[in-house]
């Protein structure tokens, strides 16, 4: 476990982008390449991030999900790409994306099988992750489909950590291990951590608003078990961003979510700490996408250095008031209106509720983030906020 440990990766919540969600296995790679799982479109993205300021600013990962295997493994038992959609293979991918200046992400299983039937990894840990290592991979998203029993799936999770950290490559890993415990059992964090850099909690998340809902409201439920295990390392990873927005994914620049609704993604994405992974084809995305995903002051938060996730302190009908602690002594403040109908609403705190009465004790400036960037001024301990918020969205300030 000491090993596994000691692999000095996500120090910061990782950020990238991640092909599930937004391109599934079932494109039909000759009528229509453009959708297809493939070489081509990593190589298109990597070229996009790279070119277009994302890279710049911080999503450093191209990660393949699942369905890039080919149906059975080489002669020699290794796990081989499908050769119409990636006829160079992943090492040459790997070197392409290297060249960008990013890194490149892979996926496999801890069953026999992944969740779309490919070859898993089970009885082959140590040679999948050589192999991955011999590809350049930087990181792996392990899921948990076919694992058997709950002891499989935590042997086989161990065993992945300690293989990788073998072979000598810096590789993140990324775990779905309490996922597939939580229907039959509580998990052990504590010991998620040790072997795992990522890990989700609760079921993919979708371009709609029920879904960034449902995640936002299994977090709060949640909380005190999963907050304090976060932290320079180890994150909990409530899945992609959807606009779509962070493997934890957005999928921001999608379909399903109104302005509002990215934004809120946006926000409590950032208030929670979470693996900022997109999903969505950057390729063609508006420019009003873009400035929210690439928003400097928002990613801040997100990577801030002290590593502390954020938490729900209150909820007032159809309110929620989170906070997050930042270093300097700052804090991170999201006020959520999950009315789904009507107007805007106005939600009134008094700021000697934040940070146990410190966050702004004697005085404290005030900032506006999102849905727009707005200097509030200097307030006192015994002074109160009023914030006006539009139904399903998300007003982030920094105290």
């Amino acid at each position: 476990a000491a090993l596994a440990l000691d692999n000095g990766l996500a120090r910061t919540p990782p950020m990238g982008w991640l092909h599930w969600e937004r391109f599934l296995c079932a494109t039909d790679c000759g009528a229509d390449p453009r959708r297809c799982v493939s070489e081509q479109l990593f190589v298109e993205i990597a070229d996009v991030m790279a070119a277009e300021g994302w890279r710049d600013a911080g999503y450093e990962f191209v990660c393949i999900d699942d369905c890039w295997m080919a149906p059975t493994r080489d002669k020699q038992g290794r796990l081989q790409a499908d050769p119409k959609r990636f006829p160079s293979g992943i090492r040459r991918l790997a070197d392409y994306v290297h060249s960008k200046g990013l890194k490149l992400g892979i996926y496999s299983d801890v069953g026999n099988k992944t969740c779309a039937g490919f070859p898993g990894s089970y009885n082959h840990y140590d040679l999948d992750a050589q192999t991955f290592a011999s590809w350049g991979v930087d990181l792996l998203k392990f899921d948990g489909c076919n694992s058997g029993t709950l002891e499989l799936l935590a042997e086989g999770y161990k065993r992945m950590s300690l293989a990788l950290n073998k072979t000598g490559r810096s590789i993140v890993y990324s775990c779905e291990w309490p996922f597939y415990l939580r229907p039959v059992q509580q998990p052990n964090y504590t010991e998620i951590k040790q072997y795992c850099n990522h890990w989700r909690n609760f079921f993919d998340v979708y371009d709609s608003w029920s879904s960034i809902k449902s995640i936002l409201d299994w977090t709060a439920l949640h909380q005190d078990s999963i907050v304090k295990i976060a932290g320079p390392g180890g994150w909990n990873d409530p899945d992609m961003v959807s606009i779509f927005v962070f493997l934890s994914q957005l999928v921001i620049g999608n379909f399903g979510l109104s302005w509002d609704q990215a934004v809120t993604q946006m926000a409590m994405w950032a208030i929670m700490a979470a693996p900022l992974f997109m999903s969505n084809d950057l390729r063609h995305i508006s420019p009003e996408a873009k400035g929210l995903l690439q928003n400097k002051e928002v990613i801040a938060i997100n990577q801030d250095l002290l590593g502390k996730q954020g938490y729900r302190i209150t909820k007032d009908k159809n309110f929620e008031l989170w906070e997050r602690p930042l270093s300097g002594q700052a804090y991170a403040v999201a006020v959520l209106n999950q009315q789904e109908i009507g107007g805007p609403q106005n939600f009134t705190f008094s700021l000697s509720f934040l940070g146990n009465g410190l966050a702004c004790n004697p005085a404290c400036s005030v900032q506006q983030l999102l849905p727009a960037s707005r200097d509030w001024g200097v307030y006192s301990w015994v002074s109160s906020l009023s914030v006006e918020v539009n139904p399903t969205g998300t007003a982030l300030l920094k105290i």
